[in-house]
């Protein structure tokens, strides 16, 4: 059931997306005259399609893409079999470089106002919710083993990154930082300031979601907030806004320690005494084999939100917006570096199906959403010549030099392209797979 909804998620999500941006290609082909023939989402074969005018519009088999195909247009299609003749004046070809510049960057557009509608709409309807520092400095942080290897400690006060004040404790994590070269958190440790530099790699090592809760968290006090149906914590005797205060003996005051109690004794029975109604209750709870009772944590800590009006939310969603693509340029110069592997930074569908999740969110779905559109633009306008940003190198080109790249040399580079953007995908399938095994 769960690869069901997280497939269910990635197909809805990449039809809006791959629908849109060739939406943008097709309005700015026709704006100029140009015919076209067929509008797919997916790659054939042809599951269902109608034909209004000139077009052909339709849903192919292979979910993973779409295209448009413009009439007298080198495309992934390689179709050159008319372009020895004269062009007509409805083709491609028979257009200005500057029309033909606009239409190729029709799907990058749309994608981009796409994103942006998307964070826009999320910023203005949800607002923005965060755990500020000075509430988390009021007991530290929590360093679990990926902290502790770059010289973090369980008590430590971050009160700086890279020399900079800060006021949320999601700015820790940021992928700005992570990416960041020479990246350096100031700590406050007895009463001392000590840097702590993250390495090149952090954020390779902080890929998914799993690691980022092994990095850090507040430290908090907490209540009792849910308990699992049928779970040992229910058959116990814990109830809901229970505080606990012992374990085995030893004072509990956070919920990392409750945890860390709990897991150490995986298997066992402990004694637990909480604080009910302002009386000390003891309960004997059976742990089971994982280290877990059964319960969900209330944390006990001020979460400051801002709620902002449509003209805040536009200027504040734009650039969360425009964040993905520079977060995106500065991963691609780590890898070029060589400061992290693109076999750990790289993910194919499968990849991005467990990103959705598997729980059908429409929050979360609308974030990934919004968040796969600008990557989306960002890789199309990579200059790789199946790509738009190669055909929009050569339009740049041709605009610049006055001369235009002949037919043959456009088809070759096509199949270039089309060679690199295969060994792309069969590549990132392979890191998909092999994630999995790991």
């Amino acid at each position: 059931m769960d690869a069901l909804v997280m497939t269910g998620q990635l197909l809805l999500g990449l039809s809006i997306l791959v629908g849109l941006h060739e939406l943008g290609h097709l309005l700015a082909a026709k704006a100029f005259g140009m015919r076209v023939e067929k509008f797919y989402i997916g790659f054939p074969p042809k599951i269902i399609g109608r034909k209004f005018g000139e077009t052909e519009y339709a849903f192919g088999a292979i979910p993973l893409g779409g295209f448009v195909k413009i009439t007298g247009m080198v495309d992934e299609s390689l179709d050159t079999k008319n372009l020895s003749a004269e062009p007509e004046p409805w083709e491609f070809r028979a257009k200005p470089a500057w029309q033909r510049l606009i239409v190729m960057l029709g799907g990058i557009i749309m994608n981009v106002i796409t994103g942006i509608i998307i964070f826009v709409a999320m910023v203005y309807h949800n607002g923005e919710s965060y755990i500020a520092m000075d509430e988390v400095n009021k007991n530290g942080i929590v360093a679990y083993p990926l902290a502790t290897e770059i010289g973090l400690r369980t008590g430590d006060k971050i009160v700086k990154i890279n020399g900079q004040e800060f006021e949320k404790f999601s700015q820790v994590t940021s992928p700005e930082v992570l990416l960041g070269t020479n990246s350096y958190y100031t700590v406050l440790r007895n009463g001392a300031e000590i840097n702590i530099v993250l390495p090149p790699n952090m954020v390779e090592r902080l890929s998914d979601k799993e690691a980022v809760s092994q990095f850090i968290e507040p430290m908090y006090p907490f209540t009792i907030a849910q308990i699992a149906e049928g779970s040992n914590a229910e058959k116990g005797g814990l109830q809901v806004g229970d505080k606990v205060i012992r374990i085995n003996g030893t004072p509990v005051n956070y919920y990392h320690e409750a945890k860390e109690l709990t897991v150490s004794n995986a298997g066992k029975s402990i004694d637990v005494v909480v604080l009910r109604e302002g009386n000390e209750v003891p309960l004997n709870l059976e742990v089971t084999p994982e280290g877990t009772l059964g319960y969900y944590p209330q944390m006990e800590m001020e979460v400051s939100r801002i709620q902002y009006s449509f003209l805040e939310a536009l200027p504040k969603g734009t650039e969360m917006a425009f964040s993905i693509v520079w977060v995106n340029v500065k991963a691609f110069g780590k890898m070029f570096s060589g400061d992290i592997s693109p076999s750990k930074s790289l993910s194919g569908p499968i990849g991005i199906a467990k990103i959705f999740g598997a729980t059908w969110d429409w929050a979360n779905f609308w974030r990934i959403t919004g968040l796969l559109s600008m990557v989306l633009a960002f890789m199309n306008l990579l200059p790789i010549p199946a790509l738009d940003g190669g055909h929009v190198v050569f339009l740049t080109y041709e605009i610049v030099s006055g001369r235009k790249p002949s037919d043959r040399f456009l088809e070759n580079a096509q199949k270039v392209g089309m060679v690199l953007l295969l060994s792309l995908m069969v590549f990132a399938f392979y890191n998909d797979i092999a994630k999995f095994f790991q």
